[in-house]
């Protein structure tokens, strides 16, 4: 089920293979500002040494993941995914944007509701679209069909604020050899007070 959908963002429901004893806890109610104090929490901290050809050197060490206007647009219809998602299902979140010519970055990712737990994984970060490519290649793939599919090696590491609202994942032994390969952050939600939206997403605000 789509639930936004331009040239440069999406939000979308899509089916995903789970236990079915322990399927996700949709569909569920969270405001937007619920959402937005959540997206609003998620920082990147960028390596120490950082590479000019794959880093943004303008960007301070540590700093929020979502613009104001990424939260802005993105938290109602998250939340409005949330209530329409079945236990079967993830939120999966999509934008894209030219740097020039035929270069795009692309934040993309997925969302789930297990128990008090949220789940976010943040499977791209501003990734380049023309990773290990030559220059002026078009595009061989349409990256909008794999929203939680890394398109180049993920940087820096997440992290959240406040950190009393993030549960760390204990993974050991041969699990941790077969953990997903994406970046993912699990948010006690219901430790956060909301936070104000300053304006609702319409079709010309995407980001």
């Amino acid at each position: 089920m789509t639930i936004f959908d331009t040239p440069t963002a999406f939000v979308r429901l899509e089916a995903e293979s789970v236990d079915p004893e322990r399927g996700h806890t949709h569909p569920i109610s969270l405001t937007p500002e619920q959402m937005a104090v959540v997206l609003s929490g998620i920082t990147v901290e960028e390596p120490w040494a950082k590479l000019p050809i794959y880093d943004d050197t303008s960007q301070p060490h540590r700093h929020p993941a979502f613009t104001e206007k990424e939260v802005t647009f993105f938290s109602p219809l998250l939340a409005v995914a949330l209530s329409k998602a079945t236990p079967e299902e993830v939120v999966t979140f999509y934008q894209s944007r030219y740097l020039s010519g035929t270069s795009r970055e692309v934040t993309s990712g997925g969302l789930f509701v297990q128990g008090e737990e949220l789940h976010i994984i943040l499977a791209n970060y501003r990734s380049p679209t023309h990773y290990s490519a030559d220059i002026g290649v078009a595009d061989t793939g349409d990256d909008r069909l794999t929203p939680m599919r890394s398109l180049a090696p993920q940087r820096g590491r997440l992290e959240f604020a406040p950190p009393s609202a993030k549960r760390e994942e204990t993974v050991s032994g041969f699990a941790s050899m077969f953990k997903r390969n994406h970046r993912e952050l699990i948010v006690l939600y219901k430790l956060l007070a909301p936070r104000p939206l300053r304006q609702p997403p319409t079709p010309s605000t995407s980001p």
